[in-house]
């Protein structure tokens, strides 16, 4: 029997389609992009396949997920969010940045790929200068363009990007969030830069 509020207010009738368990993390998985299923699960390593299948099977129902194959050559099935689902990405965000502001926070907890790189817009202060960044996470990159008040972020390689930086999702997020400096990361050997190490430098200073 599916749970629901039984509320007429529009707050309780969101939280009846994407409040439960797991799902507005999926939502979040999605927001750069389709996936598979066990790019899902790598990027949400909390998750049973049982509860990520009827999360995703809950959010095709209502419109928010759909399943579908990427053309040839990849030709793989994959899980994409449906343009009602693709307006929930200011919710998330919002929600990211309210979070990260906690005390509470879990600094040491996983953090994943997505999420990181996600969370730049919720921390974004200012794109003055503008700037152009290639992120490194393992095998991901992430072309990023920090412009006109806002950060856009495109999966793969960047096209002349000032600075390359490799890293960890972790040490970006310590990077980010100014819990640690670049240089510090560098000089302990968990991040690397290439290109202009004044742009590279500059990078943690457009965030909180």
């Amino acid at each position: 029997m599916t749970r629901t509020y039984d509320d007429g207010c529009g707050i309780a009738h969101a939280l009846d389609l994407v409040g439960e368990r797991w799902a507005l993390l999926v939502v979040r998985e999605l927001l750069l992009g389709p996936k598979r299923f066990s790019d899902l699960r790598a990027g949400l390593p909390g998750v049973s396949a049982n509860i990520l299948s009827q999360r995703l099977r809950e959010l095709d129902a209502e419109g928010i997920v759909e399943r579908t194959t990427l053309p040839p050559p990849a030709g793989v099935a994959v899980y994409a969010l449906t343009p009602r689902g693709a307006e929930l990405e200011p919710v998330v965000l919002a929600l990211g940045a309210w979070g990260v502001r906690s005390p509470t926070l879990p600094r040491d907890a996983h953090v994943g790929v997505d999420s990181v790189i996600l969370s730049l817009a919720a921390q974004l202060t200012h794109t003055d200068p503008p700037a152009a960044y290639e992120l490194r996470l393992g095998q991901y990159r992430f072309a990023v363009r920090l412009h006109d008040g806002r950060v856009d972020v495109a999966r793969g390689s960047a096209e002349a990007p000032e600075a390359v930086i490799t890293t960890t999702p972790r040490e970006l997020d310590a990077i980010v969030s100014g819990d640690r400096t670049l240089a510090d990361v560098v000089a302990a050997g968990e991040a690397t830069v290439e290109g202009d190490e004044l742009a590279a430098a500059r990078f943690a200073t457009y965030f909180a």
